[in-house]
């Protein structure tokens, strides 16, 4: 079984034209697709394209020649397993052991016979490549060389001598260091070297170098700052993510002798060599730096797939659960929907209730405070009937004796004085009865939630007659009413704001001063206003006291429903709530903030409730009616 799908790719690697048009005729011949380029160089090229199945390759190739093409086949982990057919036309053993050597898997003579020719392809083919895809096996790269040459003493006037201490430079046919290491497939750049090399980023990323040979041989430069400046930059690739580039250094062969160069590893240097070695020798050490950096690149991006990978699974294994998950809670969500629909209708009622009882106990206290109202005149007009009934039965008395004397006379007219004075106080007790009487009635009308005209004054001065009670001779009520006496609006807009808040303000002011043997009164200021601005006209309505005032902890929370700061049993936490639902249905606002009224014996709470309004030929109009 072939290890690849489809029409088989071949590179074919041949600098003769006239054979190259033979072999790529027989190949296309036999169902292959063949790609034809005429150097190792160019081979390496096209790997950074596209990789192909097998390679067919002459051995004796401009430049590169086919045992170091298959070399660099070799290094490199995306394309070591692509099988190399090397030909020749010699085929001494030698020859043939240094292509196999160099990474080739099998060598044929271009004279035998093409079929012979055609089945060694299929039967590499048939072996087959152990990369799945092309994407898989990454792509064919080239090490990144960099040399860095020193500069030129001035003392060094003699070139031969200069030649001497640089043989490593050239070998014997003349080739230089970088040549070489171009004919052995690698991308080499030399460059001079200075304090400026070091800077800018073209040492990192995906395009740094993979080596640098450093030529450390001239006392113009300083090695061991340079090398120490590099491997800065080195740990900056690193920190950065990417893997560290190789330093070998080449110094003076005195110098390595002595065992002088100790700084230079020191400084970050991984290799050192003398400045005699061998130009062959040199590259071979080159190749094995290069080798483990291409190496340790490949590690790393195999790691890092391996890490993708993983994630990805563990991202899968979490969609999977998630979607068990949501098909769980469906199913609860369904289930409990009936449930959940059932104890809202439950909660409707238990709310309705707690409502009602709240309005019962407001009520409850309500008519507490009026029956102490009509208790305290009710009770002075019976006594005083009492009075004047025993008076009048004295007169009665006086009259029927005739007696005409001065002393009858004197007490006749001090009975009837005292009778009249009576009289007098039971009609003011019989007149506050009357007026408490009127603010009841006025009290069942503020309950109406249709819009209509509501004289704001009269409103305020019911709601304060209604909680009297509460004041005594504790707590004074200042009244400074700015604003339009007439506002269109619902009549428990004015009723539920000033009866709880200044019920609220009330108990405040008590509590706070409750067992204080010369405690200063308490004051509630009760303000109105008509502002105009950008925004357009509100009707606002303030209510001030010096009480202890309201912690800013709480404030978002006191019109939450059922919360109190009240003991339990004294309040049910729905004033407030109740109040902030009718100024929501008037489009308005309120706000809480401190109030510290002048002379005031805390820091106190203000509310300002602000109604937007339209003016009209008779007044403001709330915004709500609309």
């Amino acid at each position: 079984m072939e290890a690849n799908k489809g029409t088989p790719r071949v590179l074919l690697v041949e600098g003769s034209d006239v054979q190259a048009i033979q072999l790529q005729r027989m190949l296309t011949e036999n169902d292959f697709v063949v790609q034809r380029v005429g150097s190792g160089e160019a081979a390496l090229a096209t790997l950074e394209e596209a990789l192909p199945d097998l390679v067919v390759s002459d051995y004796h190739l401009p430049g590169m020649t086919g045992g170091q093409m298959a070399r660099q086949f070799r290094m490199n982990t995306s394309t070591r397993s692509i099988p190399v057919l090397m030909l020749t036309e010699d085929v001494a053993p030698g020859l043939e052991r240094e292509g196999l050597e160099s990474g080739a898997d099998a060598y044929i003579s271009k004279s035998a016979h093409p079929d012979l020719l055609v089945l060694r392809i299929r039967a590499l083919l048939r072996e087959g490549s152990t990369l799945s895809s092309d994407e898989d096996a990454g792509r064919f790269r080239r090490a990144r060389i960099v040399i860095v040459t020193g500069p030129r003493d001035d003392d060094d006037e003699n070139d031969e001598q200069w030649a001497a201490c640089h043989g490593w430079e050239r070998d014997s046919e003349g080739a230089s260091l970088g040549e070489m290491l171009w004919r052995d497939g690698h991308t080499v750049t030399t460059v001079a070297g200075s304090g400026e090399l070091v800077q800018g980023g073209w040492l990192g990323g995906e395009d740094g170098p993979d080596c640098l040979v450093l030529d450390l041989t001239s006392a113009r430069l300083d090695g061991v700052g340079f090398c120490r400046r590099l491997d800065a930059r080195r740990q900056d690739v690193v920190d950065a993510g990417g893997s560290p580039f190789r330093i070998l250094g080449i110094v003076d062969a005195d110098r390595f002798r002595r065992r002088s160069a100790a700084d230079l590893f020191d400084a970050g240097i991984d290799d050192l060599v003398p400045s005699d070695i061998g130009p062959d020798v040199l590259a071979l050490r080159i190749r094995v730096m290069v080798r483990r950096k291409l190496a340790q690149d490949e590690v790393r991006r195999q790691e890092i797939k391996r890490q993708v990978r993983e994630v990805a699974l563990q991202t899968a294994q979490s969609e999977a659960r998630a979607i068990a998950a949501k098909a769980k809670m469906a199913e609860a969500l369904a289930h409990a929907n009936a449930e959940l629909a059932e104890a809202n209708a439950r909660l409707l009622d238990t709310q309705a209730k707690l409502v009602q009882t709240a309005k019962m106990a407001s009520l409850g206290e309500l008519v507490a405070g009026i029956a102490h109202e009509i208790n305290n005149p009710l009770a002075f007009t019976l006594a005083h009937e009492e009075t004047v009934a025993r008076a009048l039965g004295e007169l009665c008395t006086l009259d029927e004796s005739s007696d005409d004397s001065a002393e009858a006379l004197v007490r006749r007219a001090i009975l009837l004085d005292k009778c009249s004075k009576r009289i007098g106080s039971m009609r003011l007790g019989l007149q506050r009865i009357q007026n408490l009487v009127l603010s009841l009635r006025r009290f069942s009308r503020l309950d109406e939630s249709a819009f209509q005209d509501v004289d704001i004054v009269e409103t305020i001065d019911t709601a304060l007659a209604l909680l009297a009670h509460k004041f005594g001779q504790e707590i004074t009520v200042e009244r400074h009413l700015g604003a339009p006496r007439m506002l269109v609006c619902q009549p428990a807009l004015v009723h539920q704001v000033v009866m709880n808040i200044v019920s609220n303000a009330a108990d405040a002011i008590r509590g706070d001063r409750q067992g204080e043997k010369e405690a200063l009164p308490g004051r509630i200021v009760i303000e109105t206003a008509l502002v105009q601005d950008d925004q357009g006209s509100f009707y606002v309505l303030s209510i001030a006291d010096d009480g202890p005032g309201i912690p800013p902890e709480i404030r978002a929370r006191v019109f939450e429903p059922f919360f109190t700061t009240k003991p339990v049993g004294a309040g049910t936490g729905l004033g407030l709530a109740i109040a902030y639902g009718v100024i929501e249905a008037h489009g308005g606002s309120i706000e809480i903030r401190d109030a510290w009224l002048p002379g005031g014996h805390g820091p106190g709470a203000r509310f300002t409730l602000s109604i937007p309004v339209r003016m009209t030929m008779t007044g403001p109009v709330t915004i709500g009616r609309q």
